[in-house]
């Protein structure tokens, strides 16, 4: 999430309209009927991805910041971006650090059973086969995660 939200501050000023989706909040409104059962989760990432499609066909660059743990719901979301450029960027964090950084407490509620199908504690996590970009935040920082992810991008920004 702070990765999306400063690379959509750097695509705004450079020029470009972008907009994060942000899985936190998008679960207190558009998504807050859902659990993190693995078939809630495919509905939650459906609904975002239509979002994000819609958001791209106005010219916009849509971010999309969600745990998304499963391959297939993640090919349904690029199957959803039809023809709408679409890069998987994988953050490939241990455990521990994520655990280390959660301000939301959400890890130790997952621990203690308090939330049930919790990603990396009570459900697995599948890691993607081949992202576009991977980015280890225990050794790289903000600035420069989103540096690499905006590098990635800039060639969409050439017009010819």
């Amino acid at each position: 999430t702070t990765i999306a939200y400063e690379l959509e501050k750097k695509l705004i000023q450079s020029g470009h309209l972008a907009y994060v989706l942000d899985g936190d909040n998008l679960r207190n409104s558009l998504n807050s009927d859902l659990s993190f059962s693995p078939e809630d989760r495919s509905k939650n990432i459906e609904r975002v991805a239509n979002v994000a499609k819609i958001i791209a066909d106005t010219g916009a660059i849509a971010i999309v910041s969600l745990v998304s743990p499963y391959i297939k719901d993640r090919s349904a979301a690029k199957d959803i971006a039809d023809d709408t450029p679409f890069f998987e960027i994988y953050l490939s964090t241990s455990l521990e650090t994520c655990e280390a950084r959660d301000a939301k407490g959400l890890y130790k509620k997952a621990r203690d059973g308090e939330i049930p199908d919790f990603t990396g504690i009570t459900a697995p996590y599948e890691a993607p086969p081949s992202p576009n970009c991977i980015l280890d935040t225990s050794s790289v920082d903000v600035k420069e995660a989103v540096n690499k992810v905006f590098l990635m991008l800039e060639p969409l920004f050439i017009k010819e």
